[in-house]
């Protein structure tokens, strides 16, 4: 079995993806808008294109004529995925999970209208006068987040009028695409948010991760650890949403299911169709396959029959601080080597910017998760990049 991969979107998670494909015996192509992209050096080929032109698109797919289209990223001209489909091109997990999950508001309609899943108090806004009355309809504080957008890009809190402006201005700078929307959330009292790694497969057995727990800073994830401890009513109601929501979808791969868990419940927050960035915690040894691996065995109809918890774990990211146009130099790794059941993933991006994700520092073992979050932080602390 070896079969032609075509993934459109070449970052960290991107290059764990070609990793296992690979260890499954598959050719990969790896696509980004940037040459020396992460996944690009160790995929058999690459391609530099704007994936947003869906010409280029089109290119690259009769190029290739893959077996399997694997979207990495959210800014992907997706509404072409039908048609690749109709061509009988498999796009991963399908063309309408794809198309519908890279935009806030296609997921965001279909899990509260038609599931009728509990999710935040929301509204669209096109301009700054709509974001003002969806602010209205909302109430202070809320969140405000662009339609298209990644790794926390362009989210912020309103909590006063004169950040109504801010609001709309960074999340049009932080929006990928030409899609000029945002969606503006109430804000939930929430104890905890988890993402729940949603596995479907070919076979419709589905199942799921054990939760992880995050920490978010401008919008990004800092720290996620596996297990998150919560009451056994509010996972089996995320399960069930999850499960929901998935299947209205169709098609099968690792998703990263989002979860507001408070005094009022679950609440739906977002989905991805694809590996999570804090289900970089299973790089760790946390489960019998990381994210990643479930990913390639879903995609390959290679059956998954349970994934177990094998031992707690944590991931801390580490972040550029500078802005580097030339490779960046990583010190430190000797000291950051010197804690037990400790590892870290340097991810081979060739320039930085100011709080650009560059690595990840994890943490094993028997200790509680927040011990070992607190593990995990403190080798991410010795490495520096420079």
């Amino acid at each position: 079995m070896r079969h032609k991969i075509l993934l459109l979107g070449s970052g960290e998670l991107g290059k764990e993806v070609a990793i296992a494909m690979q260890r499954l015996g598959q050719y990969v192509i790896a696509v980004d808008n940037y040459k020396d992209a992460p996944a690009m050096q160790v995929a058999h080929e690459f391609e530099v294109i704007n994936m947003l032109d869906g010409a280029e698109l089109d290119r690259i797919v009769t190029k290739h004529k893959p077996d399997f289209i694997v979207p990495e990223v959210e800014s992907i001209r997706t509404e072409r995925f039908y048609d690749y489909e109709k061509q009988g091109f498999t796009v991963i997990p399908s063309a309408k999970a794809a198309n519908f999950t890279m935009n806030r508001k296609a997921i965001r309609d279909l899990a509260a209208i038609d599931l009728e899943v509990k999710t935040a108090k929301y509204k669209y806004a096109t301009s700054y006068q709509e974001l003002k009355e969806g602010v209205a309809f909302t109430g202070m504080p809320c969140v405000v987040k662009p339609l298209m957008s990644s790794s926390g890009k362009g989210q912020s809190v309103i909590k006063t009028e004169e950040d109504i402006e801010k609001a709309w201005n960074y999340a049009l700078e932080g929006s990928r695409g030409d899609l000029m929307e945002v969606i503006v959330e109430a804000f939930i009292d929430f104890d905890y948010e988890i993402t729940l790694l949603t596995l479907t497969q070919n076979n419709g057995n589905t199942l799921f991760c054990p939760p992880i727990g995050h920490r978010q800073e401008r919008g990004d994830y800092q720290e996620s650890w596996q297990p998150m401890t919560m009451e056994d009513s509010h996972l089996k109601e995320a399960e069930e949403i999850a499960n929901k929501v998935t299947k209205a979808l169709g098609g099968s791969g690792i998703w990263g299911v989002e979860f507001f868990i408070g005094k009022e419940g679950v609440y739906f927050s977002e989905l991805s169709p694809r590996p999570h960035d804090t289900g970089m915690v299973t790089l760790a040894g946390t489960q019998n396959f990381t994210e990643f691996e479930l990913h390639a065995r879903a995609i390959l109809g290679i059956p998954v029959l349970d994934i177990p918890l094998i031992t707690n774990g944590a991931s801390a990211v580490i972040l550029a601080d500078k802005e580097n146009s030339n490779w960046p130099t990583f010190t430190g790794l000797d000291e950051a080597a010197n804690f037990k059941n400790t590892d870290f993933k340097i991810f081979g991006k060739p320039t930085t910017r100011k709080y650009r994700r560059m690595a990840v520092a994890l943490a094993y073992g028997s200790e509680t998760t927040t011990e070992l979050v607190e593990k995990a932080k403190e080798v991410a602390t010795k490495i520096k990049v420079g």
